[in-house]
């Protein structure tokens, strides 16, 4: 028996739609799974990350359900590692919050990337201070996703102060709990100069992350003007056989979410992952 290819989607890459438009969205595709950002899909029903409810959480997670779609990522991305104390306080507020509503949503993950420690592009983001943030911030995280039995998923980016699978793999170890795992983005480790080697970033990533891997995010990119450039799935330059290999054989059923892909181009995206997926 052949082991199906599992894509889902984010839900606010359909943009901001009334939540049954959106159901009826996302089955349209056939998508069983989604990451779900309840403040970039619905805005007016978390005035504040702080303020969601237990009966906003199951508003959206029967919803869901109730359709057959699974929230494989709760998504709450903050910065957690912000030099402002109240707002990292206020990040990691959010954040905890998520973890403690997750099982009304119906979900298991909560994850996020780790921020920035300062606005926009900054190499004080590749410092040993830096990564030292990122696991301060973490260990209070996994501390309390520990308490209600959810896990936190990290999330690496080229220019955050995780940004390469080794520095990941670090963090791994340096916060011993299952109840932290990690959404890989192959895309998120590409920069203009290491793109030329991308198949053996891919590979390292995926043999030094192996089975913490929880989740993959699968979406695309070209250098423009010397910068990373996110376009559809399909539409650019990452090599996809090596992912789709590891989510074929390797990890059998492990859930993809296709992400920054438009609408317009789902269903040539789609049906290029089946494609590469099913000649592998």
């Amino acid at each position: 028996m052949s082991i199906p290819l599992h894509l889902g989607v984010r839900a606010h890459d359909f943009t901001q739609v009334p939540l049954q438009e959106l159901i009826e969205k996302i089955k349209s595709y056939h998508f069983t799974h989604i990451q779900f950002a309840l403040k970039k899909s619905f805005p007016d029903s978390a005035p504040s990350l702080t303020a969601i409810s237990p009966g906003t959480a199951s508003y959206y997670g029967n919803a869901f359900r109730q359709a057959g779609i699974q929230i494989a990522v709760l998504g709450c991305y903050v910065n957690i590692v912000d030099t402002d104390p109240h707002k990292r306080a206020q990040a990691l507020a959010a954040f905890n919050t998520h973890l403690r509503l997750a099982r009304d949503f119906g979900a298991s993950l909560v994850g996020t990337e780790t921020g920035s420690v300062g606005l926009g592009f900054t190499t004080d983001n590749f410092t040993e201070e830096a990564f030292q943030e990122v696991v301060t911030s973490v260990k209070a995280m996994v501390a309390e996703a520990e308490r209600f039995g959810v896990t936190v998923g990290i999330e690496a980016g080229i220019h955050h102060p995780l940004y390469t699978a080794p520095l990941t793999r670090r963090l791994l170890d340096e916060v011993p709990s299952n109840n932290l795992q990690v959404i890989l983005d192959c895309a998120n480790l590409m920069s203009p100069t290491n793109y030329f080697h991308q198949e053996a970033i891919i590979t390292e990533a995926l043999k030094l992350l192996g089975n913490r891997i929880a989740i993959i995010h699968l979406k695309d990119f070209i250098v423009q003007d010397g910068a990373i450039q996110i376009v559809p799935v399909g539409q650019g330059w990452l090599e996809f056989e090596p992912i789709l290999r590891y989510m074929k054989y390797e990890r059998p059923h492990i859930q993809g979410i296709l992400e920054s892909t438009p609408e317009s181009h789902l269903r040539e995206s789609i049906a290029l992952l089946q494609r590469i997926y099913e000649s592998l």
